[in-house]
């Protein structure tokens, strides 16, 4: 059955550990097992008959203005009211929720389930997500270290986040999120909001290689990590690397924050159950990096709430993407992982 998780305005107001991050902020969740269509989906997460729609901003009399601007509009779905989420030019092409759904279904062609969606920054964001069955195991008879796939998609209807659909690599003993960029491999697609999306179904398929070459790449790097032995020496070493410690006329607090980081990475990699299976790899070196970043990580200067850490953590923040990718790099090359 389906756990509804919303609270009054449809905001998830807690935490969710050993589940996908996005989780953390979905409206609705489905088991697997239940295979609810796309307007189901839609229905229950509250995502159905926003009605997006595009209302010129009207220009007070007495003013001059060469441009034209429109507000972004919404039927707000938990009450009876009409949300304006942005204003926007007049290049903005509308994105209803059931075109990106229908967009996400598509690209798979009935081969996922639907799992969870919602919409997080009061509707100026939407998301769904499909397990892919899609299974990768990193030695089966030994550590038995199982990565699962989801397809990702997200829009934006302010014109922050273009219309995506990305493969997502979650590994099940931690549930980090592993976006990374492959060599010779598509992890995603993106179309701005100043395209249609019409007719762009073969396109996506295509550029995303949905025949899973992404996945196969990501578990023939996974596995060069699992096989790359690291010592203890060798991890404080790639660590220390990575999280310089701070000179001596640094801050008190820097040094601190310094302190109390190394102090929880060492605490994930040798102690933590989420690494017990992989501690003396590569991989569990990199794992324990990004479930850092994921579920430790301090909070941006104004950032306020459980919401934009769970948005970071479920992919949907390009800062810390980039900071996974740069974490891959440095443990391959500082573990000399061939």
């Amino acid at each position: 059955m389906a756990h509804a998780l919303e609270t009054h305005n449809g905001e998830v107001a807690f935490a969710l550990r050993g589940k996908p991050a996005w989780h953390g902020l979905a409206n609705v969740l489905f088991d697997e097992d239940q295979h609810v269509n796309t307007q189901t989906m839609l229905d229950s997460a509250k995502l159905s008959n926003w009605d997006i729609q595009l209302e010129e901003v009207a220009i007070p009399d007495g003013y001059r203005y060469d441009n034209t601007n429109y507000f972004v509009t919404r039927n707000n779905p938990f009450d009876s009211g009409k949300d304006v989420l942005a204003v926007v030019g007049k290049r903005y092409q509308i994105v209803q929720n059931e075109t990106l759904f229908e967009f996400g279904d598509n690209l798979l062609d009935g081969g996922a389930s639907w799992e969870s969606a919602g919409s997080i920054k009061g509707g100026r964001v939407v998301f769904g997500s499909l397990v892919i069955p899609k299974e990768i195991t990193i030695d089966a008879q030994g550590a038995n270290d199982k990565t699962v796939t989801y397809l990702l998609v997200h829009t934006s209807h302010d014109g922050s986040v273009s219309v995506q659909a990305s493969v997502t690599p979650v590994r099940v003993v931690c549930q980090n999120t592993l976006n990374i960029a492959l060599k010779g491999t598509k992890q995603s697609f993106k179309l701005r909001h100043t395209q249609s999306v019409d007719g762009k179904i073969q396109i996506a398929r295509e550029a995303l290689g949905l025949s899973f070459e992404y996945m196969d790449v990501f578990e023939q790097e996974a596995k060069a990590l699992f096989e790359t032995a690291v010592t203890d020496l060798q991890f404080n070493n790639i660590v220390n690397a990575i999280y310089a410690k701070p000179k001596d006329d640094a801050s008190k607090k820097a040094k601190t924050l310094w302190d109390n980081n190394r102090v929880l990475i060492d605490d994930l990699y040798h102690n933590s159950p989420t690494n017990a299976n992989i501690k003396g790899t590569a991989w569990g070196v990199f794992n324990t990096l990004t479930e850092r970043l994921d579920y430790y990580r301090t909070e941006r200067k104004g950032e306020k709430g459980k919401e934009n850490k769970f948005a970071s953590a479920s992919g949907f923040d390009i800062a810390t993407n980039i900071a996974k990718n740069n974490l891959f790099k440095q443990v391959k090359e500082l573990a000399q992982v061939k």
